[in-house]
């Protein structure tokens, strides 16, 4: 396996239920980028919640977020580009949510925060976030920081059955996804964005190949990045159809799927690790 370049999402695939990484998951991923590989991570983050990155890898590699509208550079802890939703695509969107989900709730993430509409989130889930603004789909600022991801939340059905019950009526205004098993909550973005747009772009300016590449995910928003990459790894503990998806399987995050089959490329390629 020539493999050149490693992505692999957050939740779920290598930050475990406890909110850690595992070290063996850390001295793995050190180890590639040692040997030469280029090291992506492709989340549904926003960037404010790259911490477990930054604690575990240090500034290691780039990180596609908000399931791929925003490129950043851990490295320099930089903004590289965001792709936005209109506003009033937005209120469209929102409208037709309403219409299938009456009592669904709503946030917005920006290049520069949250935005928190009326009963999104309770006062515990409020009470930890450091800032946050009302959301407004009319407010000039929010079209002046530029919405890289809507969420909608269901508290009647189950994500997999609040997509389908939205998603088609929404396939011309919004990219749709989900990551989560804990609650039914939609990720829209703009219409041409998903995890393997921005990482196929990424890889493209490396002069990479899918064929070249080994991926990780768990969740329907990691599917188009499964299929996409040569080597698609998906998370024995992952979402059904992320593993229909993969042509490889992974074992669970618990178990340090991910790790396993990094050092099982490492040692095929001849990199032994310096000890210690």
């Amino acid at each position: 396996m020539d493999v050149r370049l490693v992505a692999s999402d957050l939740d779920g695939t290598i930050i475990r239920a406890d909110g850690t990484i595992s070290p063996r998951t850390i001295e793995a991923f050190k180890h590639a980028r040692e040997s030469g590989m280029h090291i992506v991570f492709v989340t549904g983050r926003p960037v404010r919640w790259l911490e477990p990155v930054r604690a575990a890898f240090g500034h290691l590699g780039t990180v596609i977020c908000s399931n791929g509208a925003v490129l950043y550079d851990l490295e320099t802890e930089r903004l590289l580009s965001a792709e936005t939703i209109e506003p009033e695509l937005l209120i469209e969107t929102r409208r037709i949510i309403l219409h299938a989900e009456p009592s669904a709730t709503f946030a917005a993430e920006t290049t520069r925060g949250l935005h928190l509409g009326s009963g999104f989130a309770d006062s515990a889930e409020t009470s930890r976030l450091e800032t946050f603004d009302a959301l407004d789909l009319r407010s000039e600022s929010l079209r002046e920081e530029g919405v890289v991801k809507f969420l909608a939340k269901s508290r009647t059905r189950n994500a997999d059955d609040f997509m389908a019950a939205v998603a088609a009526d929404l396939d011309h205004l919004v990219s749709v996804t989900h990551s989560a098993f804990d609650v039914s909550l939609l990720e829209m973005a703009h219409v041409d964005v998903n995890k393997s747009v921005a990482l196929a772009a990424y890889a493209a300016g490396l002069g990479i190949d899918p064929g070249e590449v080994v991926a990780f995910g768990d969740m329907p928003n990691d599917l188009q990045m499964l299929a996409w990459a040569g080597h698609g790894y998906a998370m024995a503990s992952g979402h059904a159809s992320a593993l229909d998806a993969a042509a490889y399987r992974a074992p669970g995050v618990e178990d340090d799927g991910v790790a396993c089959i990094l050092e099982g490329i490492l040692a095929r390629n001849g990199h032994v690790p310096e000890p210690g």
